[in-house]
């Protein structure tokens, strides 16, 4: 699965680690979900959703 996840960090100034805090997950969780090692829990998709504030479908893609 593709994602706009460390675009979105970036945009934010935020690290991996801030990002983790913020969801409480760890950072090398974060880094997972990032490379598309490791595909996020539904409850963890939709925090990252209003985190960002914006759509699950806007941070996850199963296109190329």
């Amino acid at each position: 699965m593709n994602n706009r996840l460390r675009i979105l960090r970036a945009e934010r100034n935020w690290s991996q680690a801030d990002l983790a805090q913020k969801l409480e997950v760890s950072r090398q969780s974060v880094n997972a979900i990032e490379t598309g090692k490791y595909d996020p829990s539904l409850p963890l998709a939709f925090k990252l959703a209003r985190l960002f504030d914006t759509t699950i479908e806007a941070i996850f893609s199963d296109q190329p």
